[in-house]
């Protein structure tokens, strides 16, 4: 399809300066930036605060690189799908061709102004993060296979090592345990949402796993992700990211999103219906604070280190 069914070229269409910054998925950023910077504070390195600020910076504009090339890539569904027909691309505001220029300047500025503010092992993980994102999940997974938000999920659990890399510019375990937890998160956030997403996923032909193998199928997939993430997720707290503060949140945390889970995994589509999937709109909201107390928790730890007060010891 021409790119003129995007860009009408209407006064009302005219692209503002709040469009551009949409394309940059500025609440999958925030995500980004939140968890880039746990890393960069739970790192055993001091790190000046100019070059924290820049790296978290540049992280960030990594991150909204891949959103902007997400969108140029998926302008053709996100036409189809209600909750993405409004985006820049779809509603004729952007065309795809100033999308992809957007999006390819930021990544080439990102990556390698990162690589000048800290180190090259930090600037290689957030072009392999970029790559991972538009090439892997976007470009292959997300169309190819029901796999695609658990493979693909990887792309949004770098943003901590890559934090991590920046501050000391060496990989250790703790990084890829706070990876861990955002990619076995991923899947059972994502399921949720195609679950009361209903049929934008069928409508746009992508082989989401509710629409290859059904949503008793998604059902049970949530809930055995769910007690897998549990147990890594309450596990990390007696590793060095983790203490009695974040133990206590992890406890608390997963108790509630396992009832979540369980709680799904006993509905049908009939009950789901009836109550207009409130247990799954229930799931999808407390899985962004699961994610966003679990990382404050490791930041707490962190911070409270320092003073004695941190970790085990």
């Amino acid at each position: 399809m021409s790119d003129v069914s995007y860009n009408s070229g209407t006064s009302e269409n005219e692209a503002q300066f709040g469009d551009f910054i949409e394309l940059l998925k500025p609440r999958v950023m925030s995500l980004v930036v939140f968890t880039a910077f746990v890393g960069l504070i739970a790192a055993p390195v001091p790190v000046h605060p100019l070059i924290g600020f820049c790296a978290i910076l540049f992280i960030a504009l990594g991150g909204g690189a891949s959103g902007a090339l997400n969108m140029w890539w998926d302008a053709d569904i996100d036409r189809i799908m209600r909750r993405t027909r409004k985006r820049p691309i779809p509603a004729g505001k952007i065309s795809k061709e100033d999308t992809m220029a957007l999006g390819c300047a930021l990544a080439g500025m990102s990556v390698m102004m990162l690589c000048l503010a800290t180190n090259l092992m930090a600037g290689a993980m957030l072009a392999f993060t970029i790559f991972f994102y538009v090439v892997v999940y976007s470009m292959w997974l997300k169309r190819a296979t029901p796999q695609n938000i658990v493979i693909g999920g990887a792309a949004g659990a770098f943003p901590p090592v890559i934090g991590w890399l920046a501050a000391t510019g060496s990989m250790a375990v703790e990084p890829w345990l706070m990876f861990a937890l955002v990619f076995m998160w991923t899947p059972p956030h994502f399921w949720a949402l195609a679950l009361f997403m209903r049929n934008d996923y069928d409508d746009a032909g992508v082989p989401m796993l509710t629409v290859t193998h059904g949503r008793p199928t998604t059902r049970r997939h949530i809930l055995g992700y769910t007690i897998v993430l549990a147990l890594l997720a309450v596990g990390a707290a007696f590793t060095e990211i983790g203490g009695p503060i974040y133990l206590v949140v992890a406890v608390v945390m997963n108790l509630a999103f396992l009832l979540g889970a369980w709680r799904i995994w006993r509905r049908d589509e009939v009950m789901a219906e009836a109550d207009n999937y409130a247990a799954e709109r229930g799931f999808f909201k407390l899985s962004l604070l699961y994610l966003f107390l679990h990382f404050l928790a490791i930041l707490a730890e962190a911070l409270l280190k320092p003073l004695g007060l941190g970790g085990w010891a």
